[in-house]
């Protein structure tokens, strides 16, 4: 007998680059440094959270404003969790982070029906600092609780294969096919994608609020996600 046909190579890769899609976010009033303590405390039962020791109110409830992006979260299900953040569905990811999240203890969480991740990093001497989403190493915090950490990287192969299937749709959730059967080995490759609105506090401060598919904030899953640097 033959060899076994060589498997079809995966789709080329179209996504644009975003450039310089950073500079367009809108900034709001600048976060006081204590806000990293609201995030340790999490789950957060209101919508309205009362900063410990200071003279700002972070209301959850009410945003907008800020850019929208995509943020998809996809990971095989014995694996762990992977963040890609895009200026749109069809633009090569601006942000990649591979978590030490288990895949399955992600759908845990957001069986609950809120989430707050956060992602938090040292600052560095002045001279050394870099913009805050090209941190490379992060603590995760999730509901409140110490979840690992995560590592910013280029994207890889699969992760613009992933987004290359998906590149036609701006929400849903679902399971990919495996490329070939060598990645079958770590399960299915299920997928979570949403539209955010990405509001930036301070140059150590940004938060991706989740929308639902009518454009606010009102759906029956609540996720955040905040890059803090203190």
């Amino acid at each position: 007998m033959g060899d076994p046909p060589s498997p079809p190579p995966p789709p080329p890769v179209t996504l644009a680059q975003a450039a310089g899609s950073r500079k367009k976010y809108i900034h709001k009033p600048k976060v006081i440094r204590a806000v990293r303590n609201v995030f340790r405390s999490l789950p957060i039962i209101t919508p309205v959270v009362k900063i410990p020791g200071a003279r700002l109110t972070v209301d959850m409830g009410k945003h907008g404003g800020g850019a929208h992006v995509t943020g998809t979260l996809f990971g095989c299900r014995k694996g762990h969790v992977t963040l890609a953040v895009q200026a749109n569905p069809s633009t090569v990811p601006m942000l990649v982070v591979e978590l030490t999240m288990q895949t399955q203890a992600l759908h845990m969480e957001l069986s609950q029906g809120m989430l707050r991740i956060a992602l938090e990093c040292d600052k560095r001497e002045k001279e050394k600092r870099v913009n805050l989403l090209d941190e490379p190493r992060w603590t995760m915090y999730a509901n409140g609780v110490n979840n690992g950490s995560g590592l910013r990287r280029e994207a890889t192969e699969e992760d613009l294969h992933v987004m290359e299937l998906l590149k036609g749709m701006s929400m849903g959730a679902g399971v990919l096919p495996p490329r070939t059967e060598a990645e079958t080995g770590d399960g299915e490759m299920s997928f979570m994608r949403w539209q955010f609105d990405r509001v930036v506090g301070s140059k150590d401060f940004e938060t991706l609020y989740m929308l639902s598919p009518d454009g606010v904030g009102n759906n029956e899953l609540d996720l955040s996600i905040f890059f803090i640097r203190s």
